[in-house]
């Protein structure tokens, strides 16, 4: 390891030893050019041995980046906090851009800085960031070790609850370095929290920076602590790997994947489904009777015998907690109310190390003090611009492994992954869109993928409930052009020989008095009906937007599920089709996408043939089709 001389900081021989044993001259080159730039007073290197593991779980308490809580194995973490409008706590996309050569430019909402420009701000930024400070160098793997699916990930940082949330979250990675057969052929980031203010928290956020920089295969991101922002291995790394999957042969997604049985449990079907934030993602995941192999990213490649095959990014959760209750949630709610390894963001804590977050429940009794992602906390307390401050954030999270549920699939580390038999699709949509439709084929599956659309929520900093076009549920993150993207899938697909069913759910149909016409379990009964539908046991009614459920096979299953009498009034609340609203909606999609370049012609096939049949539906029978009349 060539170390710079001038530089005053300190490394054991141990630790020295773990860089020298990769035998990479890239790793070493990185990590002298972060110690360089970003001069620490201290590097501490850690390996897969589980001692090292443990100390960079103490270090973050020892550090105060955590603090212990009443159940053993609990800590939490606060993100910085301003205002309302000025935080840490959410990803922070106006600050987050691709570098890219002069000329070069990306598809709609992606930001673009041009590279060498990029490169000379944020480096500048980071100059002598973490003069003071530890750096800590850990090494990860993305996708099961040792398996077709394997990335390797270097992460530089100067915040020990980014890596010990990484450690919760992602496989190992120092053993799976010394096997690569290309030594270059790996993902890194520098990270660094930035100076901090007296509570441990980010101070300049006005200097918050997350630049990526494909050609590299790097991310620098500065001044900001906030997971979404700093974990490498998070959606940092998902944008590097969409980039490397679109110059390849296979797809890099913003996917759950679980696996769900039948009534008789008789045969177990794995799924993959695209959710943007707080839109029911982790909740499919983790329906009650499935299991789960991962609950956000996703690698697909095609199997030995041209079927699908899947495997999770991750080996943990990092998930909203908001509104995770025993009823709605049991699995979840079980594994972060009982002692284990689990780190929680931005919810309230009281004295005594409890733990509280909006809508835990009914039963709950909420206290009116405590201590918060704003700090000490009164019920009532309004932050700098007269917004009243509840008592855990909108985005608060919480991170445990996945091992630590009860459902965990026993899959989850194969190396050959998981067959995929169908993909599902939401957003959220209060006007639109059925609670469960099968595409026609799968170029249809890429349009409902494509033409997802969703009210902004608190996952991301701005306003809050703005109907948005979210492709995939992976817009934030593909920094190739969409174009590329969407034929990607195209031709993706068409290589298969054993295709999977494509699904588009929507948990959040209102009824005109504003009203939910689903309840939050009734998300099992669509899963089933399309994991019937893959097996051949259920029928359906076609229509110029997909297919949808009969009315007796979902009494079925509302019967035999839950022991209710599902009735024909809620049927038609919920299936009806609204072809203006089909319509009005392809119209928003075709301006969306009239000016993406190298769009695949299979997308606007299908739109104009989802168009003149939609219209035409609408000219035989109306606006408001019951599913008895189809």
């Amino acid at each position: 390891m060539n170390l710079p001389m001038y530089t005053d900081y300190l490394i054991t021989d141990a630790d020295k030893a773990k860089i020298t044993a990769l035998d990479n001259p890239k790793v070493t080159k990185v990590i002298d050019e972060a110690i360089q730039l970003m001069n620490p007073k201290e590097v501490i290197v850690i390996n897969d041995d589980p001692k090292d593991i443990a100390r960079a779980r103490q270090l973050a308490l020892d550090m105060n980046e955590e603090k212990k809580l009443a159940i053993r194995g609990h800590s939490i973490h606060y993100d910085g906090f301003i205002s309302a409008t000025n935080h840490d706590q959410a990803r922070d996309k106006s600050h987050t851009a691709v570098l890219l050569p002069k000329g070069q430019k990306l598809s709609r909402g992606l930001n673009v800085v041009e590279r060498e420009a990029g490169l000379k701000e944020v480096l500048g930024i980071m100059n002598g960031v973490m003069r003071g400070k530890t750096m800590i160098v850990r090494f990860f793997c993305l996708g099961p070790t040792n398996s077709r699916f394997s990335l390797s990930a270097l992460q530089i940082t100067d915040s020990s609850y980014v890596s010990h949330s990484e450690d919760l979250l992602y496989r190992q990675g120092y053993e799976q370095f010394k096997k690569l057969a290309n030594k270059d052929d790996f993902f890194y980031f520098y990270h660094s929290a930035g100076e901090l203010n007296e509570r441990g928290n980010t101070k300049n956020i006005d200097k918050r920076r997350i630049y990526i920089d494909p050609i590299a295969n790097r991310v620098y991101s500065v001044n900001n602590q906030y997971a979404g922002n700093s974990l490498a291995c998070k959606k940092l790394a998902l944008r590097l790997a969409i980039n490397k999957a679109n110059n390849e042969d296979w797809l890099a997604e913003h996917m759950f994947i679980s696996a769900f049985s039948p009534i008789d449990g008789n045969r177990k079907t794995y799924f993959a489904g695209a959710y943007p934030s707080a839109c029911g993602k982790t909740s499919t995941a983790m329906i009650p009777g499935g299991s789960i192999v991962g609950d956000d990213i996703a690698y697909l490649r095609e199997g030995p015998d041209g079927e699908m095959r899947g495997a999770n990014v991750e080996h943990g959760i990092f998930g909203i907690i908001r509104d995770v209750n025993e009823k709605d949630d049991p699995e979840i709610f079980k594994a972060i109310t009982e002692p284990k390894e689990v780190i929680f963001s931005n919810i309230l804590t009281t004295d005594l190390g409890e733990t509280y977050w909006e809508g835990m429940g009914k039963k709950i009794q909420y206290p009116d003090t405590g201590i918060n992602f704003s700090g000490n906390w009164t019920k009532g307390n309004r932050d700098a611009e007269g917004v009243e401050i509840p008592l855990s954030h909108p985005n608060a999270r919480f991170t445990l492994k996945i091992n630590e549920l009860v459902n965990c699939d026993e899959k989850l580390h194969d190396p050959a992954g998981v067959e995929i038999s169908a993909i599902l699709y939401g957003g959220r949509d209060s006007d639109t869109t059925v609670p469960v439709v099968e595409s026609l084929s799968w170029a249809h599956g890429v349009f409902i993928g494509a033409t997802i659309e969703s009210e902004t929520t608190a996952a991301t900093i701005g306003k809050s409930g703005v109907r948005k076009s979210s492709p995939m549920a992976n817009m934030d993150f593909v920094i190739v052009p969409l174009g590329k993207y969407l034929s990607n899938h195209i031709k993706f697909g068409n290589k298969l020989k054993k295709l999977p069913k494509v699904f588009a759910t929507n948990y959040f149909l209102k009824s005109d008095e504003g009203e939910y016409l689903n309840s939050k379990l009734d998300k099992k009964i669509w899963v089933l009906w399309a994991e019937g539908r893959i097996h051949g046991d259920f029928g359906a009614i076609s229509t110029p937007i997909g297919n949808i459920p009969e009315f007796d096979d979902l009494h079925m299953l509302f019967d035999k599920v839950f022991h209710k009498d599902y009735t024909k009034e809620e049927y038609i609340n919920q299936f009806s089709i609204y072809t203006k609203s089909y319509l009005e909606k392809f119209a928003r999609m075709e301006a969306l996408f009239k000016d993406e370049e190298n769009m695949p012609p299979e997308f606007w096939e299908i739109m104009e043939s989802q168009k003149k049949n939609t219209l035409a539906l609408q000219e035989e029978k109306g606006e408001i089709i019951s599913p008895f009349d189809l």
